[in-house]
């Protein structure tokens, strides 16, 4: 609560690039390498029914992947997450 969500849409030479940052606690570095692995849930108090598959971010990274982009998370503990997506453009 309080917290802003920051969209960015630009372009980088030939990519699409879109960038989500918001100002949440962060995700810790132990987790970044992870949060993409398919059922990896970061918050361990999270069960299924209460905080979904840990799926979401598997399938995103893919599907960015399989367009011939990239999907890169960058996050500081206390400071937010800055999720950026580069997509090859047409």
């Amino acid at each position: 609560e309080g917290k802003s969500v920051f969209l960015s849409v630009s372009r980088e030479g030939d990519q699409g690039v879109i960038k989500v940052a918001d100002e949440g606690c962060g995700i810790a570095p132990e987790h970044l390498p992870h949060v993409t692995e398919r059922f990896y849930r970061a918050d361990l108090a999270r069960n299924r029914k209460e905080g979904g598959s840990g799926l979401g971010l598997s399938i995103v990274a893919a599907t960015i992947s399989s367009l011939g982009g990239t999907f890169e998370i960058t996050s500081e503990l206390c400071s937010g997450t800055v999720a950026t997506v580069r997509l090859p453009l047409a």
